[in-house]
């Protein structure tokens, strides 16, 4: 015999208590003669079609059953057609005070297997596995091809226009010209550039800056070509020149538009092709995309000084030029195919909460536009849950002397070494950033994420400190101590970029991804005012005598990096430890 228990709209329990508060009683119908209900009838519902049978919520239906709570029957209105005779229907009203203590408890006692299915659950080797698949494989993959095409061009020009500028002049001021004024437009401009990534298609915009980076280094050579073949130098008024001045502003808007390219790349397009949930294969796309990067600064560096060795200057800059045109619709074509293969995932809303976006803005409200960006991304950045991270990584930024870059090309340039040692030296840098992205993943296994930051933040600190005292012993100008100058200059990359790999999924951990763009542009413009300051310093002090005075600033800024995120992760908030697993 069945039986149907009806359960009044006042009463409204959930499927899991309504199952468990059942299977925790002994049920049997409850008889009687006025209020049977007679079973054997089929067409006992359609006859009593009306009022109180259509405001019932059926919950189960359950043999054997009986209810120990109130049975009230009550006398239902029906059709008042002479065929259609009265029937009593048993109201039976559950006692909507139940404990939830009680349903979980049944959970533990397993006294509900017969009523819910049991879901299988996947082996902590099958949950490791789809933690490590990305969401779009094929996407990634065509991602990591433009990425090669546009880091070859960019990390070539790097290393081309301060060896290429440091020959026309004999002292360190050109450059630092350059880079000062690159970062006072990453400073001003980034925190609107990052808030327009976020406003406008991704795609769209991504293929109109690398047009804009294209044209800005199309540019740069031309006037660094025009300064060579009309022989000028640039020993007085630097600043009067207009080939130079053209310059200083090509390359400002190079270096803005390179970084917006890059923050879109390494904390909002990774992420969504790898997948926010997969961490194993983020943590494999961030380390596959620095080896990209380092592979192509050692090819950029190797290529142009063998060339600058071979033949002049002009010739050089000319073939650079060539590669920059031939390498722009390469990546425009590679990033419409990422978005292609990824089913269209960077074409979606920013917003997944609301489901949509902010308006664009109009261009006469740019500057007010401008003006709050900056003020938004720096409220931002400042309340994001990682900021100790973040602010280390700025004071490495300090560090423009003891690194390869424009700085110690102009030095080493001025010392007497030949470029091909130079862009040696760059290479074995960057083979060491190969090795770092290796290194990396294995002391995130072994010691976790936070403490493989922090040692690579003091395996960096211990190679620059040596690095130092080597250049204070007075002995630089012999080649013997020259060659450990560079070589401690060389290992302490291995520090430098494993935090680089491990701080950059520990930002992406920490981070929103609807404020990815606004927060990582305004950490660069950061991380460009930590080096402006250094490279104003530079300019007051241009002459190389006083590069162990510059050296000792950037050692300076590296130990403090270390010290800040040893005394973080020394420290842990509420905020840490949900993030990450100590």
């Amino acid at each position: 015999m069945a039986a149907v228990v009806f359960v009044s709209p006042t009463t409204r329990l959930s499927s899991i208590k309504m199952f468990t508060s059942l299977s925790r009683r002994h049920f049997h119908y409850y008889s009687g003669s006025s209020t049977a209900l007679p079973s054997s009838s089929p067409h006992f519902i359609p006859r009593c079609p009306n009022l109180r049978l259509n405001n019932l919520y059926t919950r189960c239906s359950m043999p054997n059953t009986e209810v120990l709570d109130t049975v009230v029957t009550e006398e239902v209105d029906h059709d008042s057609s002479p065929h259609a005779p009265s029937c009593l229907v048993p109201i039976t009203h559950i006692n909507p005070e139940i404990h939830d203590t009680e349903s979980t408890n049944l959970l533990v006692e397993g006294t509900v297997d017969m009523i819910l299915t049991t879901l299988p659950i996947l082996s902590e080797e099958e949950q490791n596995v789809i933690a490590a698949t990305p969401a779009h494989p094929a996407g990634l993959y065509a991602l990591y091809a433009s990425c090669l095409a546009g880091n070859m061009v960019e990390q070539l020009w790097n290393f081309a226009w301060p060896a290429a500028i440091a020959l026309l002049h004999p002292s360190l001021l050109p450059v630092a010209v350059m880079g000062f004024c690159t970062k006072l437009a990453v400073i001003a401009g980034g925190p609107l550039v990052g808030k327009l990534m976020d406003l406008f298609p991704r795609v769209p915009a991504y293929n109109f800056l690398t047009t804009v980076q294209a044209s800005a280094q199309l540019l740069s050579a031309g006037m660094i070509i025009q300064a060579h073949m009309a022989h000028a130098s640039l020993e007085t008024s630097v600043l009067a020149r207009p080939w130079f001045i053209i310059l200083v502003l090509a390359g400002a808007v190079e270096g803005l538009s390179g970084l917006a390219l890059g923050v879109a790349v390494e904390r909002d397009w990774v992420v969504l092709l790898a997948g926010t949930n997969r961490p194993i294969a983020l943590a494999q796309a961030n380390a596959i995309l620095s080896r990209i990067d380092l592979l192509c600064e050692i090819a950029g560096a190797s290529l142009f000084g063998i060339l600058l060795s071979k033949y002049e200057t002009v010739t050089c800059l000319k073939l650079a030029a060539a590669l920059m045109m031939w390498a722009l619709p390469v990546v425009i074509g590679l990033t419409w195919l990422t978005n292609k293969l990824s089913c269209g995932v960077l074409d979606r809303t920013k917003c997944p909460q609301t489901g949509s976006k902010e308006p664009v803005p109009q261009v006469d409200k740019l500057v007010e536009i401008s003006v709050a960006a900056i003020k938004q991304g720096w409220d931002e950045y400042l309340q994001q849950p990682v900021l100790p991270a973040s602010i280390a990584y700025v004071l490495l930024c300090f560090n423009v002397v003891l690194a390869p870059g424009g700085l110690m090309t102009a030095f080493l340039t001025q010392h007497g070494l030949s470029p091909s040692l130079i862009g040696g030296f760059s290479c074995l840098c960057a083979f060491m950033g190969v090795g770092a992205t290796f290194m990396s993943a294995k002391m995130v296994k072994q010691l976790g994420i936070l403490k493989a930051g922090a040692a690579g933040l003091i395996l960096q600190a211990s190679f620059l400190t040596m690095a130092v005292g080597v250049y204070w012993s007075g002995a630089l100008s012999k080649q013997t101590a020259l060659l450990f100058f560079l070589g401690f200059i060389v290992l302490s990359r291995l520090g430098h970029m494993s935090y680089s790999v491990v701080g950059a999924q520990i930002l992406q951990t920490g981070i929103p991804a609807s404020k990815a763009n606004l927060i990582g542009a305004t950490e660069m413009s950061v991380a460009s005012l930590a080096e402006s300051i250094l490279l104003g310093v530079v300019i007051i002090a241009s002459d190389v005598s006083h590069f162990g005075f510059l050296s000792m600033l950037s050692l300076l800024s590296v130990v403090t990096a270390a010290w800040l995120f040893c005394q973080w992760l020394a420290k842990p908030t509420d905020v840490q430890t949900s993030l990450f697993s100590l």
